[in-house]
């Protein structure tokens, strides 16, 4: 725990250097397919300090997060599975080292994506569930790459292009509101808008 608290001050030293946006775009790239911390409280803290650019850090966030998203589709797709569908040295890498990234967590997600497609990647880039164990096991099921790229768009840039608004519009007295409820505002949200969606398909 003491280590993952180190990693996150050092992720947040970076808002206060000339390379807080490079390191915006390359923490959200990591975080879609292999880096534990999310983007979002680097996004928090240059936003903070540049009101007017809180809108430009979310547009890096959201394309380094899709481009990161293809990333970990690719190490799905092409070196996750090894002989007669074992898991490969890559994928044991991953089960071994990554917090949160499980066997049946894997197998979990293939069910997901077998009932919900778009909307699994959707949920798991708007909401706080761990977006990267999606987007490899997107490439490792082979899911229309097409709907994920969409679903990872659309999504990432919800979650960001959010906090960026909501940062521009009121500031830093908003801070605390975003670290304490912004998770479960964006679960309520993708739980209304998916459930929308399903009770529009079984009414019509």
């Amino acid at each position: 725990m003491q280590f993952v608290r180190k990693m996150y001050d050092w992720v947040l030293h970076w808002a206060e250097t000339p390379y807080g946006p490079a390191a915006l775009f390359l923490l959200a790239f990591a975080e879609s397919s292999f880096f534990p911390i999310p983007p979002d409280a680097l996004l928090i803290a240059l936003a903070l300090g540049a009101r007017s650019k809180s809108f430009k850090f979310a547009a890096i966030c959201t394309f380094a997060s899709v481009l990161g998203a293809l990333l970990g589709y690719a190490i799905g797709h092409f070196v996750w599975w090894g002989v007669g569908n074992e898991f490969s040295s890559v994928a044991n890498f991953f089960f071994d080292n990554i917090p949160g990234f499980t066997h049946e967590l894997f197998y979990k997600v293939q069910s997901l994506y077998d009932e919900w497609n778009f909307w699994i990647v959707f949920t798991a880039g708007f909401t706080p569930i761990p977006y990267k164990v999606f987007t490899i096991s997107g490439g490792a099921f082979n899911i229309n790459i097409f709907l994920f790229v969409i679903a990872s768009i659309v999504s990432r840039a919800g979650r960001f292009f959010l906090v960026a608004f909501l940062i521009w519009k009121f500031g830093p007295q908003i801070k605390s509101f975003i670290d304490k409820y912004f998770n479960w505002l964006a679960i309520a949200f993708t739980v209304l808008l998916v459930g929308g969606f399903v009770g529009i398909k079984y009414l019509l």
